[in-house]
């Protein structure tokens, strides 16, 4: 068993090996997950979330070490989480995002940590709210969530970042997605990637037109904007990180930052609770309630509606 409240001074000191342990406690669901989470929730609230999501092939990762550069010439403390897709044998993930952000390694300032999703759909890994809530608590100002890169159906980031930014690149297909419904829909700032590229241009024209045909924005509500970079020659980086500056400034004027700080702790308790319950449930096979309701279904007695209120009914009582 691990000391976690060593953990947790070690972690707020910014030793990486604390950081590690923490979040491997977190997804291996550890017994002692519940005494780690209530070690860190008087010290999270503080980090700004930004969450990094698009295609395969917009240049996610290099997007993401360019912004852990901006970040540290400002002396802020950066973590990142990269999602990878997970294999289908040991369950581990396949890419590992730290060597694309090797340059970063030996910085005391960053914390970079490959998570796989290990099934969970979305974009994330289902572990990725209670590790931001480590790497929150450990002293972050900024943590960058890269998820897996999965197309369309990736929108689960907007509800776990403050600030959602989605890569496109020319002449990947983006500028006829962007008639669709899925990630260009969940935007607070568009990067038009790959800037260099024929069809740049043409890419963020289409997005600017695709963002107008949205719904009514009335005076002072925010209008993601369009910024162009070459991320791989820090190009148009710094001009990201002050669209990114202005959106958390635009949601702290308004209440907004805390409002999507509120629903995300919401949504966390939900799954939490959705989680436990389904373990319950899950433990019922065989057991002679679930049978008995069964049998009466099956004899029209009873519907599976009622009987899956009688069912929830006899777990929140027990």
């Amino acid at each position: 068993m691990q000391d976690v409240s060593s953990l947790v001074a070690q972690a707020r000191e910014g030793r990486p090996r604390a950081v590690a342990r923490l979040i491997s406690l977190v997804e291996g669901a550890s017994p002692q997950l519940r005494e780690v989470m209530a070690a860190l929730a008087p010290l999270t609230g503080n980090a700004y979330v930004v969450g990094l999501t698009g295609s395969p092939g917009v240049g996610k990762s290099t997007s993401t070490s360019a912004l852990v550069t901006a970040y540290r010439k400002q002396g802020k403390r950066v973590g990142v989480l990269a999602v990878d897709p997970s294999s289908p044998f040991s369950g581990g993930a396949l890419l590992g995002d730290r060597v694309r952000m090797s340059e970063h390694a030996s910085d005391p300032g960053v914390y970079i940590r490959s998570m796989a999703t290990r099934g969970h759909l979305g974009g994330l890994a289902w572990a990725a709210p209670q590790a931001i809530r480590v790497l929150d608590a450990a002293g972050c100002d900024v943590i960058l969530v890269e998820t897996v890169g999965v197309g369309q159906s990736e929108v689960e980031i907007a509800s776990q970042a403050d600030t959602s930014v989605v890569l496109l690149a020319p002449g990947m297909g983006d500028g006829i997605q962007a008639a669709k419904a899925g990630i260009l829909e969940i935007g607070d700032v568009y990067v038009v990637n790959k800037a260099d590229r024929d069809g740049a241009d043409a890419t963020a024209r289409e997005l600017n037109h695709m963002l107008g045909l949205g719904e009514a924005r009335g005076p002072g509500d925010w209008r993601p904007p369009i910024v162009k970079t070459v991320a791989a020659r820090a190009e148009g980086v710094d001009e990201v990180v002050e669209a990114l500056e202005k959106h958390r400034a635009w949601m702290e004027e308004r209440g907004t930052l805390a409002e999507r700080r509120k629903a995300r702790a919401a949504r966390e308790v939900e799954t939490i609770a959705v989680t436990a319950l389904r373990e319950r449930i899950g433990d019922l096979h065989g057991d002679r309630r679930l049978s008995a309701l069964a049998e009466r279904i099956v004899t029209g007695e009873l519907d599976p509606y009622r009987a899956a209120d009688e069912l929830v009914a006899g777990l929140t009582e027990s």
